[in-house]
């Protein structure tokens, strides 16, 4: 069963006043649980994309300041290390020498890459992660640096509410950005689809696929059409969305880690030519066929 969330936030004891800077989903997703069991909110939030959305269910709609002024009036910058924007790298940049920097990494690759823009590298004083996995990557790439496990509540508490397995439950794809084509002119989470959708087997048959939070609306519609048995869920979190799933495919996403820890089965989707699944966790199938 997924582990109870500490009675004190970590959030509790960083330096106050406290702003909060996210983007991106996964970060965003683990700062607004340990924010949620604080003692007392962030002074300032500067949310933008599906951190925004996301910060906005949980707490209702806030007004999100501007990043200067968030890290002007700040003592504490909590950032998340996103790919698909800026604001927190240039929030780290404004924090250096006027506010205690603390970064959050959300998932188990691209470490080193979470800190660079434009052949600029800017690291916070403190980086976080959430299981003793990533811990050992993060001393791995970043031997020097001060380093923060603090546990990962949102996975434990979306696990928690995802319930037990249903028995003879359907199929739930999480879908994520591939950010390459494997050299076949076609994006790879299409590529993914494809190959779970013909080498699946009886968990194919009955599947609902679940967009990333990057993902543009309307993305997978077409490739639904022609699908039968195939709908689109859209359940408010992934929590809503495990709960009549049996089984779970994906390439790397953390909903898939979400899913292991609430004991659903989980397979790894990517075809024999893409790369390998980038989660460490023990239990995650690889859905391969010799000579394929």
């Amino acid at each position: 069963m997924p582990a109870s969330p500490p009675e004190v936030s970590p959030i509790d004891n960083l330096p106050r006043p406290l702003a909060v800077v996210a983007h991106d989903a996964g970060a965003a997703n683990m700062i607004a649980s340990w924010c949620a069991s604080a003692g007392s909110p962030p002074d300032f939030v500067c949310v933008s994309g599906p951190a925004a959305a996301n910060w906005n269910g949980r707490f209702g709609e806030t007004s999100s300041c501007s990043l200067e002024e968030a890290i002007e009036g700040a003592a504490c910058v909590l950032s998340g290390t996103g790919w698909a924007s800026d604001l927190e790298h240039r929030a780290r940049i404004l924090a250096q020498g006027s506010a205690h920097s603390v970064a959050v990494i959300d998932h188990w690759v691209n470490y080193a890459a979470r800190f660079e823009r434009k052949g600029e590298t800017v690291l916070p004083d403190v980086v976080v992660v959430g299981d003793a996995l990533a811990q050992d990557i993060a001393r791995g790439t970043f031997p020097d640096q001060t380093m923060a496990l603090w546990p990962n509540t949102y996975v434990a508490e979306q696990a928690a509410k995802a319930g037990e397995p249903p028995a003879n439950g359907d199929t739930l794809f999480v879908c994520e950005p591939a950010r390459s084509d494997w050299g076949r002119g076609r994006q790879g989470e299409f590529q993914a689809l494809d190959w779970f959708a013909e080498h699946g087997g009886a968990a194919a048959a009955n599947v609902r696929l679940r967009p990333h939070p990057s993902d543009p609306p309307g993305k997978y519609a077409d490739w639904l059409t022609a699908r039968p048995g195939w709908t689109l869920d859209t359940s408010a979190d992934i929590s809503a969305a495990l709960q009549g799933a049996e089984h779970v495919a994906g390439l790397h996403s953390m909903a898939m880690v979400i899913a292991l820890e609430a004991g659903r089965n989980v397979t790894c989707a990517i075809p024999p030519w893409g790369p390998d699944c980038l989660l460490p966790h023990p239990g995650i199938a690889r859905l391969n066929i010799a000579g394929a």
